[in-house]
């Protein structure tokens, strides 16, 4: 295993940085241009770090080829300017075939300019033909072979810059973040931090990358601290752990008949309180509402809709018709009917009559 000198080079501005060796009797220093060898070819790049290592026979660590001539920066400038074709050609190939879904995000040439890269976001929904689109652009670029990947949204963030979601000037990942790290929502719940889509969102619509900054010195300082919902004994007994306070080593517990009281690690452990009294956490203040400031209302029938209306309008409509205009059928059934009532009652005076008669000849008789 020998010791060699390894420098940092990048090849964007807050770019990922590489390593690269540096050979026997070559020295550079931070800020130099230089050309290296990558897996998509010869690069130039920037210098950003220098430092001795020992490093291994298996390590695959490729070395500097040489410090950037003035021949070579203007081979650079030149595959610029052949970039910034190549992007105004990519997108208006999308613009005419309406696939607005798909961005460019950047085009890098080689410093020999006999391969391209270009760097493409697209959602997985957008109907896109990779394989159409690297043989239709490959029209304009005979001499190069293109590469496409696809990036992310933080990457495209990153690209664009601006303000960030908590107002700063600059984002943090166009500043200073060299290379994504993983985030997840348990970082923003070991920081007591709001779980509302808009506290912990960035422009990129992804979780925040500052919720990693802080995330291991809340884990460690949690580790010698109470769980939360947890029954512990106090110094002023035995209660159930509502909050924990990390920053201050410290957490809040709910006493029975007490409320709330704060207490430190060193309290905890050894059962007695540093001051004289504990004091009294006070609780988030709710909104109280006076008896003046509320109105009671109360309805007997339900209040009609606008389309309960109209339905009420129309059947009232239509049985205001059917009464006017009656079928003579619907007549003749009424009048037919007081003829069969008058019939009957005649029939019944007609008995009455005879059972009076009945009656006298029988009291004749007698």
């Amino acid at each position: 295993m020998a010791e060699n000198t390894i420098i940092g080079v990048q090849f964007n501005p807050v770019g990922k940085v590489y390593d690269f060796t540096l050979p026997d009797g070559k020295t550079v220093k931070i800020g130099d241009i230089v050309l290296v060898r990558t897996t998509r070819g010869r690069q130039l790049g920037k210098v950003v770090r220098e430092r001795s290592k020992h490093i291994s026979e298996s390590a695959e660590i490729y070395p500097i080829e040489r410090i950037a001539t003035d021949e070579d920066l203007a081979v650079w400038e030149a595959n610029k300017l052949r970039e910034q074709e190549a992007l105004d050609k990519v997108r208006a190939y999308f613009k005419e075939r309406g696939l607005e879904g798909v961005k460019v995000l950047s085009a890098d040439f080689s410093f020999d300019g006999n391969r391209m890269s270009l760097y493409l976001n697209y959602e997985p929904k957008q109907r896109f033909d990779l394989r159409a689109f690297i043989q239709d652009i490959s029209k304009d670029f005979p001499d190069s072979r293109i590469e496409v990947r696809q990036v992310g949204p933080r990457d495209v963030a990153k690209a664009l810059s601006g303000l960030g979601a908590c107002g700063i000037e600059k984002r943090c990942c166009s500043r200073f973040l060299t290379d994504f790290s993983s985030i997840s929502i348990k970082m923003a719940k070991s920081q007591d931090i709001s779980l509302t889509p808009m506290e912990i969102t960035g422009m990129c619509g992804r979780l925040r990358c500052c919720l990693a900054y802080e995330y291991e010195t809340y884990e460690e300082a949690r580790k010698n601290l109470p769980r939360r919902k947890k029954v512990i004994q106090t110094p002023l007994g035995e209660g159930r752990v509502v909050q924990v306070l990390p920053l201050s080593d410290s957490v809040v517990v709910d006493l029975p008949g007490k409320g709330p009281r704060q207490f430190t690690l060193e309290e905890l452990q050894n059962g007695r309180i540093a001051e004289e009294s504990s004091v009294e956490v006070p609780l988030p203040e709710v909104e109280v509402f006076e008896e003046e400031d509320i109105e009671l209302l109360s309805f007997e029938e339900a209040v009609p809709s606008k389309s309960t209306k109209s339905r009420r309008r129309r059947k009232s409509g239509k049985s205001g018709q059917r009464s006017s205009n009656q079928p003579a059928s619907s007549q003749r059934k009424r009048s037919t009917h007081g003829q069969y009532s008058s019939k009957n009652s005649t029939q019944q005076r007609q008995n009455q009559h005879s059972q009076k008669e009945n009656k006298n000849l029988g009291e004749d008789k007698k």
